[in-house]
């Protein structure tokens, strides 16, 4: 690969743990608001919680892994 291609990499790596952090917290907040509408047990609450924090942690490794590449490249 050319450092462009690592460059655009990188970068598409970079927005796709912007937009699973973005949705991941639209969907949190609107599935809990929406799960105390309905009165909904607690334990789909913490499945909400757990699948939230699953997708955090997703958009958390992704993105450690664009700072160790541009960290080895020199940007």
């Amino acid at each position: 690969m050319t450092d462009k291609d690592d460059q655009l990499a990188q970068a598409k790596q970079a927005r796709l743990a912007a937009i699973v952090i973005a949705v991941a917290g639209v969907a949190w907040i609107v599935a809990v608001n929406l799960g105390g509408y309905l009165g909904l047990p607690i334990k789909f609450a913490v499945l909400i919680d757990l699948a939230a924090l699953a997708a955090f942690f997703f958009a958390l490794v992704i993105i450690y892994r664009v700072w160790r590449a541009r960290q080895r490249t020199g940007e």
